[in-house]
């Protein structure tokens, strides 16, 4: 399975970075492919290397600007010519989505993938990994929303929010249908 992967580049603690390279581990050993932004720095350098280094593969979509910062022994690496390229190349590659720790970055790029869930316009599911219950007040803000009408469906056919990545992948592998 080809798992994209939104997260930080940003060098994150421990408690945002043990989660991440345990996923990363389940990912490689289950033989899957990470589909990321491509960098070799900070929260993406430490996925990149438990999945490389676990026997998966990477495929890397930078983006003109951060090239410089592209892993260079990724299996493949694509360099778009913008944001919008990017996100649109990340979905294209993926069969499933993860949403890791991150910044106003990483929030564009999830609630650009929920919105066109939302209209149908992509099927794949979707995870938010809710290390150290950071994403904690966003499902509150979904939950308003659906609550309140502002979702045309249910949350739970949206996103699954999982507490550790052993869920999350084990919810993506039922979802794409291995195992």
């Amino acid at each position: 399975m080809n798992i994209c992967v939104f997260l930080s580049a940003a060098d994150l603690d421990e408690r945002y970075t043990g989660p991440a390279r345990e996923f990363a581990e389940l990912v490689g050993k289950g033989g899957h492919t990470l589909v990321w932004g491509g960098s070799d720095v900070g929260l993406m350098k430490v996925v990149a290397d438990g999945v490389q280094e676990n026997g998966g593969r990477l495929v890397g979509v930078s983006v003109g600007f951060l090239a410089a910062k592209a892993r260079t022994n990724a299996d493949e690496m694509l360099i778009a010519g913008d944001l919008a390229e990017r996100k649109a190349q990340l979905l294209a590659r993926s069969d499933a989505v993860v949403i890791m720790v991150g910044g106003t970055g990483t929030l564009d790029e999830a609630t650009e993938i929920l919105e066109l869930k939302k209209h149908g316009l992509h099927a794949k599911p979707v995870v938010l990994l809710n290390t150290a219950g950071f994403y904690d007040g966003l499902k509150q803000q979904f939950l308003r929303m659906e609550d309140e009408g502002f979702l045309p469906l249910p949350l739970t056919e949206l996103v699954l929010f999982a507490e550790d990545g052993a869920s999350a992948l084990a919810y993506l592998e039922e979802a794409v249908g291995i195992r």
